[in-house]
Parts: structure tokens; sequence; C-alpha cells
């Protein structure tokens, strides 16, 4: 649509509604900045103090804010870890989806599980984020309806991978979800002893790990069809 030219002086509710939005513009610019500011000092703080130590007012000092501006942003630590943690699924997914849909059909597995390994490989605080470590190895949550909300995020990550594994061989719906629960241990194994450290002494690494697995898995699939 082209813009509207006036002739002589412009009307003085257009000239206020240009100054309204303006202002509306600038506002909702410094909302975004401090949310920025508060996500990225509540990563901080989750990754030293973990959930259970983690404090509202400890992030809002990293965030160099005041506390009651947190809260206006996030009424509950719980609702802020979630955010990350959804952040991070999205963002996961999307990594997944673009390395399978790279791949010609019989690789997409491979690429896809692969994928699911770089990603926090190269991002091991996500890795940290999304198993709750700072809470040590424990059952963890947040609150059933944020619970559910992640859980359905994660579950949509690990569907990319049993929808790549059809493609190498017709599975039926119980093989194919204990499957795609032994890829998703053998990876995040790899991963746990990968960042500790763990599998150098054992000379080998967490790619070639996730390798073997789904060339033993690709063969089990082959095998059943």
């Amino acid at each position: 649509m082209a813009a509207i030219r006036w002739r002589g002086k412009m009307p003085a509710e257009v000239i206020e509604k240009k100054a309204v939005d303006k202002k509306a513009g600038r506002r909702e610019a410094v909302r975004a900045f401090k949310r920025e500011a508060i996500l990225q000092a509540a990563r901080k703080i989750f990754a030293r103090d973990g959930l259970d130590g983690a404090t509202l007012r400890a992030i809002a000092t990293e965030a160099g804010i005041a506390v009651g501006t947190v809260y206006l942003h996030y009424p509950a630590k719980e609702a802020l870890y979630a955010e990350l943690l959804a952040g991070s699924l999205a963002e996961l997914q999307k990594h997944l989806r673009d390395a399978v849909a790279k791949a010609v059909a019989h690789e997409q597995l491979m690429a896809g599980a692969l994928a699911f390994y770089d990603f926090y490989r190269q991002r091991p605080d996500d890795l940290y984020l999304g198993l709750y470590l700072g809470q040590g190895f424990q059952p963890t949550g947040l609150t059933p309806e944020l619970d559910r909300l992640l859980n359905g995020r994660l579950i949509q990550c690990y569907t990319v991978l049993s929808d790549a594994m059809r493609h190498i061989a017709p599975v039926e719906a119980e093989n194919l979800r204990a499957e795609t629960v032994s890829l998703a241990a053998a990876t995040g194994g790899a991963l746990m002893l990968e960042t500790t450290g763990r599998l150098k002494i054992l000379g080998d690494t967490g790619e070639a790990v996730v390798r073997r697995h789904v060339e033993a898995l690709v063969q089990r699939l082959r095998g059943r069809a």
C-alpha cells in the first residue's frame, strides 16, 4: 500500500498516533532486550547452581536488573528454565530435520543420529540443561504442565530419528519405539562419557560409538524386513 502524503499541515491525530507507535516500539525493544538479558543470565546461574539452587534474585543480579523486572517476565524460575529448555529443543529439532533432509533416504538415520550427537557435543551447556544435571543423577521435573510441554518437544526430536528408521525397512510400532529408545540411550551415554573424558581413557570417541550403534541398528532393521 502506498504511503499517504499529506498536503499542508499533518492532522494532529496523525502526529499523535505516530508518536504513540514510536513510543510503543521503543518500549517493546527495551522489553525484548531485558528478556534476552534475563535468559542469558539464567543460563549461567542454572549451569552454576542447578534448578534447586538457582533463585530469581541471583538471576537478576547476574543480568544487572531489578528482581521485580524478572518477575514481570517470569513468575517463577521453573518458567524461565522451561523457556530455555524449550528453545534448546526447538533448535535441536531444526538441526535434526536439516541434517536428515540433506541425506539420501537410506543414510538419513545415520545423518540424524550424528546430528543429535553433534548438537550436544558442540553445546554441552544444553546437554546439562536438558538432563537437569545441576540436580545430580535423580529424576527431576518442573511442573506437570511444563513437563508435558517439554516432553512433547523432546518426543518430536526423537520422532525425526524414528521416521528415518522407516526409510531403512518397515518397522512394527513396538520395535520402532524400542529401537528409538535404544538409540537415544546410546547417544546420550556416548555424550556423557565423551564430555567427562571417560571415552578418551578407553581409547574411543562418542562419534564412533554412535556410528557403530547405528550400523548395528540398520542391520537389525533390515534383518527383520
